[in-house]
């Protein structure tokens, strides 16, 4: 498989935003042990490009693909890249970006909203698109889009959460981005929580699937 399946095959996404490069790679730790295999760590994050070389040297589980997301330039996107990021997120299109992907060949997954964003991005060459906001849009959105294109992969990314997950997965979302849900307990639960949270998502997915 190329890493596009890999990553549709693990299907949650675990949106990491760390206070630090230290906490970022703590984060990712814990949602792995909880069985979330693709890892997107946010240029919100200081030193970004550390946490994600920093975890990529931890990694030994070959299943498990480490990307960057909210990148909004090249530079970031190189940055990124050269730290070892396996695929690039942005909440939106950028076409500079999408060229530098496919220069380097990694995967680009621009946010959109709109129809005409999504074809403006497939006309462009991008395999996956991120619907974002999804909390705002919503599982109806991704059926209504599946009608004039049926064959258009979409995440989510934004209002993802347990209770409304089966609702993304009915309407045909590619994958899912899990952001604030997997994090919103670690004040007082530190890591565990986040462990405790992935792993909740983790076996959600493994029921939608039987």
């Amino acid at each position: 498989m190329n890493i596009i399946d890999h990553l549709h095959s693990n299907y949650l996404f675990a949106v990491i935003r760390g206070t630090s490069e230290t906490d970022a790679i703590e984060i990712s730790k814990a949602a792995i042990m909880g069985g979330i295999k693709n890892i997107e760590i946010t240029f919100t994050t200081p030193n970004a490009q550390v946490a994600i070389s920093g975890l990529r040297s931890l990694i030994k589980d070959r299943d498990v693909f480490v990307g960057a997301g909210t990148v909004m330039t090249v530079e970031n996107a190189k940055l990124a890249i050269n730290s070892g990021a396996e695929f690039i997120i942005s909440p939106h299109f950028s076409l500079k970006i999408a060229e530098f992907c496919q220069e380097h060949k990694v995967p680009y997954f621009p946010g959109c909203a709109t129809i005409t964003e999504i074809c403006n991005a497939l006309d462009h060459g991008i395999e996956v698109v991120k619907l974002f906001p999804g909390g705002i849009l919503g599982p109806d959105f991704i059926r209504d889009v599946r009608g004039p294109l049926p064959d258009v992969r979409l995440m989510p990314s934004g209002g993802v959460s347990l209770e409304n997950m089966q609702l993304w997965y009915q309407s045909g979302a590619w994958g899912i981005a899990i952001g604030s849900s997997l994090t919103e307990n670690i004040k007082l639960g530190g890591y565990e929580s986040v462990y405790r949270v992935a792993k909740t998502f983790v076996e959600k997915y493994r029921e939608l699937l039987n």
